[in-house]
């Protein structure tokens, strides 16, 4: 199976190509889709739509994992970074693919086994999983590529997480 994990955003996208089988995983690619903040918001957008879609087009994967939003305080960040979502959320089902969704707790369980486990933990135990000798930078890179391992560990329950 490949997975395409997200972590969404509208200056950093995160991404991560994995290939999970036999309880095994394989890197296909990972890295980070930037806009500058100079360009107009839907330049930006645009942006993100054709770098993601042709990812989504050059590995054709089996599904998409992305992480769903949280947000404290500043309303106009989640608003424009939920705006990034849906056009990232529009690459996916344009190329008929399925689209799974995962809290950051739920991701957190999904790799370290502890919902409440720190940034570093994940990451290390990304670092680990996927057997790379180096944390991915930016954290938004890490922080796709623990969606996309959440997503292969999810098993049986996939079907709870599809956004239909």
């Amino acid at each position: 199976m490949i997975i395409v994990g997200l972590d969404p955003g509208i200056a950093i996208l995160g991404y991560g190509v994995i290939q999970y089988k036999s309880n095994n995983f394989k890197v296909l690619e990972y890295g980070a889709i930037t806009t500058e903040p100079r360009d107009s918001f839907p330049s930006r957008l645009k942006i993100l739509y054709d770098e993601l879609t042709a990812i989504l087009e050059k590995y054709n994967p089996d599904a998409v994992a992305i992480e769903e939003l949280f947000f404290n305080k500043n309303v106009k960040t989640a608003i424009n970074v939920g705006q990034a979502r849906g056009v990232q959320l529009l690459a996916a089902i344009n190329k008929g693919l399925d689209i799974y969704e995962y809290t950051p707790l739920q991701v957190k369980q999904g790799v370290v086994g502890y919902g409440r486990a720190d940034k570093k933990q994940v990451q290390e135990m990304v670092k680990l999983l996927l057997n790379l000798k180096t944390v991915p930078k930016p954290d938004d890179v890490a922080d796709a590529l623990a969606v996309a391992i959440c997503h292969a560990h999810s098993g049986i329950f996939k079907d709870v997480f599809k956004i239909k």
